[in-house]
Formats: structure tokens, C-alpha cells, sequence
């Protein structure tokens, strides 16, 4: 069974929903379910509200932490300027079979 279709409030297709569920209503999804030739309409609903204070989040890299980044061989220029941003050149490390390097999470304007 798979999900094709997700909506939201005020699209096309939730008028009669967002009639009967009002505010409550956060989105319909329309599921197919192949093995049963059948199509299933579902909706999400807030069922209840609370205060919350939550925890700031972590982010999910730090700036010292690596990441993959791909640049053609004609790009000579742009790979001179990452080299000397940090980049690591990895010639064994492949991303669908081109070769990478890697370079420093941190947003470097180059």
C-alpha cells in the first residue's frame, strides 16, 4: 500500500473535509492498496492541544564534521577555491562512481 496523494486544508479535493473537520483537519491522503485493487481516502486530525517548551535541537552537523562534495573536472577554478576553504581531495571515495572530495561543513562564501 502506498501513498500518492498527500493534501492540504484549502487544495482541491478537501472542501467537503475541511467542512466537516474545520480546523482540526491537517491534511488527507489518498493510500492504494494494490493488492486489494482498492483506493483508501484517510485524513490526519489534531485531536488534542497542550503547551509545550521544548529543548532547543542539536544541530545536524557541526562545523568541524566533513561532507561530500562533487565538482567536475573542468571546474578548475571553483576546486582551487575549496582546496583553499579546507577541502580534502579522496580520490577512493566515490559518489555514483565520480570521485569527491570533501570539505567543511561550514558555509564558506566563495
Amino acid at each position: 500500500m502506498g501513498t500518492r496523494l498527500t493534501l492540504r486544508p484549502g487544495m482541491p479535493g478537501t472542501k467537503r473535509l475541511l467542512a466537516r473537520y474545520g480546523e482540526r483537519l491537517v491534511c488527507v491522503r489518498h493510500l492504494y492498496d494494490e493488492a486489494r485493487n482498492r483506493r483508501l481516502k484517510t485524513v490526519e486530525l489534531v485531536i488534542e492541544e497542550a503547551p509545550w517548551h521544548g529543548l532547543a535541537r542539536r544541530p545536524r552537523r557541526n562545523d568541524h564534521e566533513l561532507v561530500g562534495v562533487r565538482i567536475a573536472w573542468n571546474e578548475s577554478e571553483l576546486r582551487s577555491a575549496v582546496k583553499q576553504a579546507g577541502a580534502i581531495w579522496r580520490p577512493r571515495q566515490t559518489s555514483r562512481g565520480h570521485r569527491i572530495g570533501t570539505a567543511p561543513v561550514q558555509t564558506r562564501h566563495i
